[in-house]
């Protein structure tokens, strides 16, 4: 799966004190559609300046964009993202936060992810998350069957296994945002056929 690193794009940057007249001249320039904020130093949040921040905070009233700052109008801090966070993740951060891009950074910052780059070049069309999480869980579940089979149901090993599974499975429920408890597990259905199989999740202390 692609991770934000992957389909980023390159960042441009703009100083909080410059003016949005200047913004709005490095946004069509670029052809970009939001600008992150220097940072003033190391402890400082970075910021952006988005186009909706240019229309609905200075168009929609008015204003004159050579006298009002881009430090009036950004959004700091940022939200920011990890370049190692799964694009499907990226998309739904972004769903629950209602914004449109963000910053990528890990210790610097290395470019900008934004919706456009998700529909752009994304793999979500060719490789849908859900259909990877349900061959994994398949495949994991015939695995855990087959440990389970040759260790014995009681094993730690069969255990182990069966914990690998319901991680995947954790991980498809939030993925689709449904209730894991709604539905049956694949371990507790392997424990209606095996009833014995529940004592090897007992961990020792």
């Amino acid at each position: 799966m692609l991770k934000a690193a992957d389909v980023m794009s390159e960042v441009v940057t703009i100083r909080g004190s410059a003016t949005v007249a200047d913004a709005v001249k490095l946004m069509r320039e670029k052809g970009v559609h939001a600008l992150i904020v220097d940072r003033r130093h190391d402890q400082d949040a970075h910021g952006i300046i988005t186009e909706t921040d240019v229309v609905y905070k200075v168009t929609a009233y008015g204003k004159d964009t050579k006298r009002v700052r881009v430090c009036d109008v950004m959004t700091k801090p940022c939200v920011v993202v990890d370049p190692n966070l799964g694009v499907e993740y990226v998309a739904r951060l972004f769903a629950n936060t209602g914004i449109h891009q963000a910053p990528v950074i890990h210790g610097e910052l290395l470019g900008i992810i934004s919706i456009r780059d998700i529909l752009t070049k994304g793999d979500f069309v060719e490789v849908p998350k859900a259909t990877v999480l349900d061959q994994r869980i398949q495949a994991a579940i015939e695995r855990a069957r087959a440990i389970c089979a040759e260790k014995g149901v009681t094993s730690s090993e069969c255990a182990v296994a069966w914990d690998e599974v319901e991680e995947l499975q954790a991980e498809a429920s939030h993925q689709r945002a449904e209730k894991l408890f709604d539905t049956k597990t694949a371990f507790e259905v392997y424990c209606e056929e095996n009833p014995d199989a529940l004592e090897a999740r007992i961990y020792d202390s």
